[in-house]
């Protein structure tokens, strides 16, 4: 009787390896961390052409995983920003210096940086998942994002509070990396950004005569605290 209890203990230990395995192996995830590198250019008195006077931009992010639609980020961005203002781009025939009317059309060219820190929530179109015959879960989805930020801009040497709105497309390259096409549009509660405020004596109201910016990455981020589907199904 030894030997059979001893073989089907052995099996009931073998079983339990493997449901551990393919638990492991089949687990899904609570958060991922990563970094971003794209480009980065500024809207505002100085510049009113997209993706004109464009800088690198550089980020590092972190997502709370709620499901596989809905999602929470967090991410520090640092991107740069440059603009100028010349009779034959922009006529402001305002004097710097004192803010009035003057004869004299302005010449002004200006480079900064703008360190943001923004939390934003974001909406996966499709189940966004590695394992694509469970539950309809799709390696590929669009997603839309919105939030609230901070920013500072050395150029102005100002803070401001700003609204990001974007879009975005990800990508599920293996278990646990994903890589991501991120746009978000920052608008701006300042005319400071690019120290160079109210050329037209237009008196500045919410998103009136504001600065604002554009960040373009590509991301790359990495799973981590698991959670098994079998044993944890919220």
């Amino acid at each position: 009787m030894t030997f059979p209890l001893r073989s089907i203990t052995l099996l009931v230990l073998m079983a339990t390896a493997t449901v551990t395995v393919y638990g492991q192996e089949d687990a899904e995830y609570r958060m991922e961390y990563g970094v971003g590198v794209g480009t980065s250019f500024y809207m505002g008195d100085a510049n009113n052409t997209f993706y004109s006077q464009q800088k690198a931009a550089f980020a590092g992010l972190w997502r709370y995983l709620f499901d596989h639609h809905n999602v929470l980020k967090v991410a520090l961005s640092i991107g740069g920003i440059k603009g100028q203002v010349s009779p034959d781009i922009n006529y402001y025939p305002v004097d710097l210096s004192s803010g009035a009317a003057s004869s004299v059309p302005s010449r002004y060219r200006f480079s900064g940086t703008v360190y943001d820190l923004s939390c934003l929530y974001e909406l996966n179109f499709w189940p966004y998942g590695y394992y694509t015959g469970y539950m309809g879960y799709k390696r590929l989805t669009p997603y839309i994002q919105a939030g609230l930020g901070l920013t500072y801009s050395s150029a102005g040497k100002t803070a401001s509070a700003n609204i990001p709105i974007g879009v975005g497309l990800k990508y599920r390259l293996g278990k646990r990396w994903n890589i991501a096409l991120d746009w978000t549009y920052h608008f701006a509660l300042s005319d400071k950004l690019d120290d160079y405020q109210d050329p037209l004596g237009i008196k500045s109201e919410v998103f009136k005569n504001k600065d604002n910016y554009c960040l373009t990455m590509l991301t790359l981020t990495y799973n981590i605290s698991p959670i098994c589907p079998n044993c944890n199904k919220d």
